[in-house]
């Protein structure tokens, strides 16, 4: 059974930075790929970053780029997003999903396991 648990959200000023977390476990993610939504209140999910498990390829939605980072961790089957230079738009429940295949896609109906999901909330 696919488990994907978050971790690392919290309450951060404008500027500030944190690090989640996605420890995944249940089975071999080497042929998965891995991907960071967020959904504000009232708002739909909407793509954050992808990383690819085999090679460490990655994508990121145009409000990412320069700002966060997406990586992983293959000995501690984690993957993780960094974020930066944080906004107040930036406030949301951010969620960990992995979908099966060695490329990634952005929509959220194309992920087969999902995370319960990190508050992560940005004064300003």
């Amino acid at each position: 059974q696919v488990q994907l648990v978050e971790s690392g959200g919290g309450l951060v000023q404008a500027g500030g930075s944190l690090r989640l977390s996605c420890a995944a476990s249940g089975r071999t993610f080497s042929n998965y790929a891995m991907g960071w939504f967020r959904q504000a209140p009232g708002k739909e999910r909407e793509f954050v970053a992808a990383v690819v498990w085999r090679d460490g390829s990655t994508n990121y939605a145009d409000s990412a780029k320069g700002r966060f980072t997406i990586s992983r961790d293959n000995a501690k089957n984690t993957v993780y997003l960094q974020m930066n230079s944080l906004k107040p738009e930036d406030t949301a429940v951010y969620y960990c999903a992995a979908r099966g295949g060695s490329y990634y896609l952005t929509a959220p109906v194309d992920y087969d396991y999902w995370g319960q999901g990190t508050q992560v909330t940005v004064s300003s």
